[in-house]
């Protein structure tokens, strides 16, 4: 395991100083999962759910979160991501959704942190649209698949 960058040599938490990086085009992909019962699949899927279209919702916050990690996340740097993408699909075998973000950036630090928490919450988001037909739900398996970019090049998460 590398040395952690965000400790400076009192032991104290800080930002990187990323102002010496050269700009280069950077992705990360993450997932996630809400389980869920089957009939609460089915509630989103026919467009019932009493708050509105879930997926829609959640799609909508997810972008929304990526652009905000900053604020959310005391160490990361603001970025200005040039795309957001956040995927959900119904999945009966699961039951549940799955969740994936994608997110890009031109610029001198990557983006994990933006997929990551655009994920969460969109889990977070489909959690709060259909709670009051399932308190029991789960957030699951939230990770990041893949980066690519920047110093440390390419990584994909083992299946």
């Amino acid at each position: 395991m590398s040395e952690l960058t965000h400790i400076d040599a009192s032991g104290a938490a800080s930002m990187v100083d990323v102002s010496e990086k050269a700009v280069s085009s950077r992705v990360a992909v993450a997932e996630g999962r809400v389980v869920m019962l089957p009939e609460t699949v089915a509630l989103i899927r026919a467009g019932d759910a009493k708050k509105g279209d879930v997926l829609g919702v959640a799609r909508v916050a997810g972008v929304m979160a990526a652009k905000k990690t900053h604020e959310l996340i005391p160490l990361c740097h603001p970025l200005m991501v040039s795309k957001v993408a956040v995927d959900l699909a119904l999945d009966d075998a699961l039951p549940g959704v799955r969740v994936t973000a994608t997110v890009k950036v031109s610029g001198q630090t990557g983006v994990e942190m933006e997929a990551l928490t655009a994920v969460s919450v969109a889990c977070l988001t489909i959690y709060d649209m259909v709670k009051a037909a399932d308190r029991g739900m789960r957030i699951e398996g939230v990770r990041l698949l893949e980066k690519e970019g920047g110093k440390s090049g390419s990584w994909r998460a083992a299946d």
